[in-house]
């Protein structure tokens, strides 16, 4: 909880809960332990519920440089059964929203199929891009054609039953097994 500096380190991969996991979903790894499946839990099946959880969680953990590794992504049906595709971007900023789109106008992906871009958009925490200072290359240099988003598309919840059970199974290692 008490940090100097908060570096996130994202791989960028395309998600069937959420379209794409870029730097704000990234984010979701500092929520700790079970409580992530509570989180899925709570916002049941709308995605935009969970962007809205995951926009104010990075908005409050507010980290000091985001670091997008596209070298090589992942397309497709990710986060499992995505396929690699070489990039070979690298993208960096003290501005986590503003670095998630700036990746979804280089993939030319529509900001409302990505419930953390579309709600942080809605929110005002993205920048105008025009605004922002590239000092290498611009956006629309650097234009993927044919980025692959997931064909299928998975409900956010993980479902009570799922929850209950992997909670019990914490609980028995934790004091049964590790004792």
């Amino acid at each position: 909880m008490a940090a100097d500096v908060i570096i996130n380190l994202p791989k960028l991969k395309s998600h069937v809960q959420l379209t794409m996991t870029m730097g704000v979903k990234n984010l979701f790894g500092c929520v700790p332990g079970k409580m992530k499946a509570w989180w899925h839990l709570e916002a049941g099946k709308d995605a935009r519920r969970f962007g809205k959880m995951l926009v104010e969680t990075a908005k409050t953990i507010n980290p000091d440089l985001t670091i997008i590794d596209s070298i090589i992504a992942q397309e497709g049906n990710g986060p499992i059964g995505g396929e690699p595709r070489e990039l070979g971007i690298l993208g960096a900023s003290t501005d986590v929203f503003a670095l998630d789109q700036t990746f979804i106008e280089i993939l030319k992906v529509n900001p409302a199929e990505v419930p953390t871009v579309a709600v942080a958009r809605e929110m005002g925490f993205c920048s105008d891009l025009n605004k922002v200072n590239f000092p290498l290359l611009q956006p629309a240099e650097l234009e993927v054609e044919n980025w692959q988003l997931p064909t299928i598309k998975k409900p956010i919840d993980f479902g009570i039953p799922r929850i209950v059970r992997s909670t019990f199974k914490h609980l028995y290692v934790k004091f049964i097994q590790e004792k």
